[in-house]
Parts: C-alpha cells; sequence; structure tokens
C-alpha cells in the first residue's frame, strides 16, 4: 500500500473521529469538518489508485498533499510535537520523491512516443 493511501486512510479516520466526537456547541463545525476530511481522504485514495493505473492527472493532487504536509510538519516543530513533525516531514519527503522520480514521470507522462515505422 502506498504512504499516499495510508495518508487516505488517516484521513478518513479523522473525519470518522470527529464524527463520534460532536457536540451541540460545534456541530456545524464538527460535521463540516468531517465531511472535509472525508471527502478528501477518499479523493486522495482515488489518486493513489490512479497513480497505480498511470492515470498521469492524480500525480498533481498527490504532489499539493504534500507539500500541505510539509507545511503542517513546520507547523508541528519544537517542543513536544517535534516527532510528529519529523514523521510527517519523512513522509512527505518520501512520497514526492517517489513522485517526481524520473522513473515515475515517465511511466506517468501523457507523452505518446512515436513508434519508428
Amino acid at each position: 500500500m502506498s504512504l499516499s493511501a495510508l495518508e487516505a486512510l488517516g484521513l478518513v479516520t479523522y473525519a470518522l473521529l470527529e464524527l463520534f466526537h460532536l457536540s451541540g456547541g460545534r456541530l456545524t463545525m464538527g460535521l463540516t469538518t468531517a465531511l472535509f476530511f472525508a471527502a478528501y481522504g477518499v479523493f486522495l485514495a482515488w489518486a493513489s489508485w490512479s497513480v497505480r493505473s498511470g492515470e498521469s492527472w492524480a500525480r498533481s493532487p498527490i504532489v499539493f498533499t504534500q507539500l500541505m504536509v510539509l507545511g503542517l510538519a513546520w507547523s508541528f516543530r519544537g517542543g513536544e510535537t517535534t516527532a510528529v513533525a519529523i514523521g510527517l516531514a519523512v513522509v512527505a519527503v518520501i512520497v514526492l520523491g517517489g513522485m517526481l522520480n524520473p522513473a515515475s514521470m515517465e511511466y506517468l507522462s501523457d507523452d505518446v512516443e512515436d513508434s519508428p515505422s
């Protein structure tokens, strides 16, 4: 299973946890947060599956997600959350490395090579 698919699973899990912790005072915020993370998690899972199928469009949302994760890791740096920051950054860098690897770029390329006649 790819790391971006695991990230998608984490997003959907977070959405479910958010639903289980709804309270009257923050019902609207909790529902919209859960909906957002569930939808993004499903979309990221779809993009991860599509990359495995060679769909070039799927590279962009995965790369965008990793850039957001790097920003999130930066915000967690220092203090008790340093380990979380390191974990997030390591995963994001690994996924970015895989997505921007020349072999991956060639595999996901939409270019049709001219076949010799």
